[in-house]
């Protein structure tokens, strides 16, 4: 496994994290036991960055860290989990109102739950779920959240980025408002690039890359049949509705011939995409099996990404919301 720096922090995570959505449930039935199993076998094999939220199965996926947590005798592992807002914004409002939807009393409630859930004693990156366009200006929510710091109850403070809305983060980058961002970045999803990387990597903000492998359809694996395959009411089955799912495999094949000269699999090459940008600090690609976690730590090798395959990428890109 190795190793960045996660931004300004002083922390040094795997490049390749554990992401805890799945094991909430709701990408499918889930079985605990197994779940913590699969943690335990990624701290084994260095894993060292968990990011979660009570969002994932109204808390059972900090539950399930916190098992996990208890069970574990080696090093350090930094979990970063979220709280969501009051009120979650419209997916179609370009510039939601942020003052008041992460109010003192609400933070507070979160951090507390979150604490008990995961059972420590202090959370290592608190972040904002659905961070909006506004939020570097109306700025109630840092007020709390720097007090939690100072009485211990969180170290670091990140936000996460609305889907299909990178740059939304970039005036928060540019000012170091944060110690971090995630983001949506993969082979489709692209924009990142643009400008909120840069900004990043000019105020040493950490970038955590979810959804490297777009929800598992860049696992490469996919076809025409496994729309049937996916779990009435799960994520997948909720994301790729309608037209999408036909639409998405329509664009994995024209990806597949770009990528099969230079990579074995679609998903091999999917990782090294997202890895081969030094803006991010962890890609969190949701594992819920110890197989699953052994196919995506094999690519923290220091591998690079062709630049030929590289100069291809962006006829692929594919600005998507999932929510509208």
């Amino acid at each position: 496994m190795r190793y960045r720096p996660f931004g300004r922090t002083g922390w040094s995570v795997s490049e390749i994290g554990f992401g805890g959505w799945q094991i909430g449930g709701a990408w499918g039935k889930v079985d605990d036991a197994a779940s913590v199993r699969t943690l335990l076998h990624a701290f084994d094999n260095g894993i060292n960055f968990v990011d979660t939220a009570q969002l994932y199965g109204a808390g059972h996926s900090e539950t399930v860290i916190g098992d996990a947590l208890r069970q574990w005798r080696g090093n350090k592992i930094y979990v970063a989990t979220k709280a969501q807002p009051t009120v979650w914004p419209d997916p179609d409002d370009p510039a939601p109102q942020f003052r008041g939807r992460f109010p003192d009393w609400h933070l507070r409630k979160n951090v507390e739950a979150s604490l008990g859930r995961l059972g420590v004693e202090r959370l290592d990156l608190f972040q904002l779920h659905s961070w909006g366009p506004m939020g570097h200006r109306e700025l109630d929510w840092l007020e709390t959240l720097n007090d939690l710091r100072v009485e211990g109850k969180i170290d670091q403070i990140g936000v996460s980025l609305r889907d299909n809305h990178p740059e939304e983060g970039v005036a928060a980058a540019r000012l170091g408002l944060v110690a971090s961002q995630q983001v949506i970045f993969n082979m489709f999803e692209q924009h990142p690039i643009d400008a909120l990387l840069p900004a990043a990597r000019s105020s040493e903000t950490a970038i955590i890359a979810r959804v490297p492998l777009d929800s598992g359809s860049l696992v490469g694996n996919w076809g025409p049949d496994s729309y049937a395959r996916f779990e009435p009411g799960s994520q997948q089955h909720q994301m790729f509705r309608g037209d999408r799912f036909s639409e998405t495999l329509r664009r994995l094949e024209a990806l597949k011939g770009d990528v099969a000269p230079h990579f074995a699999s679609l998903a091999e090459a999917a990782m090294r995409y997202v890895l081969a940008h030094d803006a991010v600090s962890v890609v969190i690609p949701g594992m819920k099996t110890p197989e699953e976690v052994d196919m995506n730590i094999r690519y923290s090798d220091g591998g690079s990404f062709p630049s030929e395959l590289l100069s291809l990428m962006p006829r692929h890109a594919w600005i998507r919301n999932f929510y509208q």
